[in-house]
């Protein structure tokens, strides 16, 4: 292979990742690596290989890894036993393990290969190129891929790994927070459609500030807040300590069962 170039990826397991993977591959057009799909999740696959040019389904994982330099594992965890029974890995690929919760030791045991392995996070935004990925340990070719798929945070450790890992658990926490006030909006006369489309664009603007990353996130918050009003009142209210306690003791949670 040429330094932190891979000309031949192959992904075991096409579902929400898998798919979103593909997609951030062959964003803009670029020119992309080859890319070899599993037989696991069929239809996603078919509609990928389809749509994209150089993307192929093969007839079982096998094959995926045979055909690929680097090898993307997109099961669900606890789907990965069936998914590797038997899979040969050799030495000179390159896995990366996408699994939430699975660790590189296990991962490696069920492979029973010295192959390099990484962990990576890859969220679905990396579709468009607009996610950074958590990557554990750091590998120049993997660092080199999602560098390209929209950003790389190589962390020290695992335990590290895992603290990232249990921060994507708060994603949908995010949405159903905004379709709540968006209910209630509605619940007070508002056309149903307004308001979502209200909120949407309220909070499409907190996200455009959080590329302004020359303030820290109290900054922002402190930024949209005058004393005694509007923002802090809602804040002091509603974000008081029991509630604050209540999500550092689920991400709590989280972590423990990540680790």
């Amino acid at each position: 292979m040429e330094e932190d170039t891979v000309k031949r990826i192959g992904i075991i397991g096409v579902g929400e990742i898998g798919r979103a993977i593909v997609m951030g591959l062959r964003h803009g057009g670029d020119e992309s690596p080859e890319v070899f799909l599993s037989p696991r999740g069929a239809r996603a696959a078919s509609e990928l290989s389809e749509h994209y040019e150089g993307v192929q389904v093969c007839a079982d994982n096998q094959e995926v890894v045979d055909r690929s330099e680097l090898v993307i594992i997109a099961v669900r965890r606890q789907d990965r036993h069936d998914a590797l029974a038997g899979v040969r890995v050799d030495d000179d690929k390159i896995v990366v393990n996408v699994m939430a919760g699975v660790g590189n030791d296990d991962l490696r045991q069920t492979l029973a290969t010295d192959a390099p392995l990484a962990r990576a996070i890859p969220l679905p935004t990396i579709r468009e190129r607009r996610s950074v990925t958590v990557v554990y340990p750091s590998h120049p070719e993997v660092d080199s891929l999602f560098e390209r798929l929209g950003g790389v945070l190589p962390v020290a450790d695992e335990d590290a790994f895992n603290v990232c890992s249990a921060l994507t658990g708060t994603l949908t926490t995010h949405y159903w927070y905004l379709a709540t006030i968006t209910s209630w909006a509605a619940d007070h006369g508002i056309a149903s459609e307004d308001a979502d489309r209200y909120v949407r664009s309220l909070f499409q603007g907190v996200g455009r500030s959080l590329s302004d990353e020359t303030r820290a996130l109290h900054q922002l918050a402190a930024d949209h807040e005058t004393p005694n009003g509007n923002n802090e009142r809602i804040r002091t209210t509603w974000f008081d300590p029991a509630n604050s306690e209540a999500l550092t003791s689920a991400l709590d949670a989280l972590l423990a069962e990540l680790t």
